[in-house]
């Protein structure tokens, strides 16, 4: 490699006696380094950093122009910060076709601002047009607040407005957070598919996979896997396959539910984050983690993303910041599934859905319940066996049959995370899939109990829930870049 570099540089190709190849070549790389640099900056590390000597370079996106007799004042935001950079350009610098939502490259200094709302501004050299924009066309206005029912009709550019880059910083810093707690806890990551041959849920509610070209569809058997193929509504199952081997994995990922809903609760494309911890034998174990995620990864986001939250809270929110302090700073509460009956039935509330022992809690109940709890997510345990899934760990109670499956529900939102105990015993797990006609399908699960099986359970939590929670957005489409839905698929 030496050699072709050197000849490449018109050198002579032999070395100097004791001149090794590797000093010649740290030589040539210190050479390089000093004759170019990347001079480009990140508007929010131009803001941060404050004045220097050198040129920098900014790119990004025009959100205002204002022009004086003597000077022109432009904002420009490039998605790393909230905040825009001011570029103080003279008025022999051309920019008559510079307007609101125009991408630019502009080169500069760095100084000092004489104005208190920002300690830096660049005073600008050279400004190019990269992507023009015309403001009569574009559906953002310069000087108008929009809401997010508004913004929601554009998903190919409500990235550019203030409150939903907001969003997409926060929804960053979030998925961070929580792969930073798992990490920091112990947990592997495991890649759950997304297309399976499992429905975790037992509801039916199923996007099939199959060819979409009539070529690939033309073979012997119906089926392109052989077998009917979905997308994956939970990783939950997966994941318990790996808890043979490992005491504590999680995954991240896509999630998928054909429910026909445009409510403001549902999508058909959503993530989860699930996790399984081998040898829990107590839902206090899974409940632990499922709080400590909580308070974790929102910490974390209040104060790397202080300016994108505030944001929500001040406009979006408002008064949703004291709400979320009470949820950090409690102990989360623990009801019976059979208590929170009994608060629903003695309330003076007049409900939709008759709350009864043995029926599933309905938002409007899940809503109540933490109103009756100060506002204080509550973790409701112990469900009828009835209306749980067939891997949840049944009590063996009575007279009121239970399994030992746990939701968290929280403020403003109901469900929030999900979860339980797994069924390792094989006896009353074959019993259970039996009375589900699911053995033949789930041979595999057994199997997962006659080879070192250990008692596990684990939980899942909604992504976007989680958001919506945690800024006071009312519509989970508004928390999510591109939303699926029924009779709607964008892009």
């Amino acid at each position: 490699m030496w050699r072709s570099g050197r000849r490449l540089l018109g050198l002579p190709v032999s070395l100097p006696p004791g001149f090794s190849a590797n000093r010649w070549r740290e030589g040539i790389l210190s050479l390089c380094n000093g004759c170019s640099s990347d001079s480009r900056v990140k508007v929010g590390d131009a803001l941060s950093g404050g004045p220097g000597e050198e040129d920098v370079r900014v790119q990004g996106w025009v959100r205002s122009v204002r022009a004086q007799k003597e000077v022109t004042f432009l904002h420009i935001n490039d998605g790393s910060s909230l905040q825009s950079l001011q570029i103080v350009a003279s008025p022999s610098l051309d920019i008559s076709n510079i307007t609101f939502g125009s991408a630019v490259e502009i080169w500069g200094k760095l100084v000092q601002s004489p104005h208190k709302k920002q300690n830096t501004e660049l005073l600008a050299d050279k400004i190019r047009l990269v992507g023009s924009c015309n403001p009569v066309n574009f559906p953002f206005k310069i000087k108008e607040r929009h809401s997010l029912e508004y913004i929601r009709q554009f998903p190919h550019l409500r990235c550019k407005t203030n409150v939903f880059s907001s969003l997409l910083r926060i929804r960053s810093e979030a998925s961070a957070a929580i792969h930073s707690f798992f990490k920091n806890n112990g947990f592997v990551h495991i890649h759950t598919p997304i297309i399976t041959s499992n429905d975790c849920e037992g509801a039916g509610e199923l996007f099939q996979v199959e060819p979409a070209s009539k070529t690939a569809a033309k073979h012997d058997n119906a089926h392109f896997f052989d077998v009917p193929s979905f997308l994956t509504v939970s990783g939950q199952l997966h994941l318990e396959v790996m808890t043979g081997a490992f005491t504590r994995v999680y995954t991240f990922g896509p999630t998928f539910r054909a429910e026909n809903s445009q409510t403001r609760r549902h999508l058909a494309e959503f993530y989860m984050v699930e996790a399984e911890l081998a040898f829990s034998e107590s839902l206090k174990d899974i409940m632990e983690v499922m709080e400590n995620l909580f308070k974790t990864a929102t910490s974390h986001i209040l104060s790397t993303s202080p300016d994108d939250v505030e944001l929500f809270h001040k406009y979006v929110a408002p008064g949703h910041k004291g709400r979320l302090e009470q949820m950090l700073k409690n102990t989360f509460q623990v009801l019976s599934y059979t208590e929170a009956i009994d608060v629903l039935q003695r309330s003076m509330e007049t409900f939709k859905f008759e709350p009864k022992w043995g029926c599933d809690l309905q938002t409007e109940h899940e809503k109540y319940l933490v109103k009756h709890c100060g506002n204080i997510p509550v973790f409701v345990i112990n469900y009828p066996y009835d209306i749980k899934p067939f891997y949840a760990r049944d009590n063996q109670d009575g007279p009121q049959h239970t399994v030992a499956a746990v939701d968290l529900l929280v403020p403003g939102i109901g469900e929030l995370y999900g979860g339980s105990l797994r069924e390792e015993r094989l006896d009353l797990l074959q019993s259970r899939l039996k009375q589900h006609g699911l053995k033949d399908t789930y041979q595999w699960y057994e199997e997962l109990r006659q080879f070192g099986s250990v008692p596990h359970g684990g939980f899942g939590l909604g992504f976007e829930r989680y958001l919506q929670c945690i800024l006071g957005v009312e519509n989970i489409k508004d928390v999510v870049p591109f939303p699926r839905f029924s009779h709607s698929c964008f892009l």
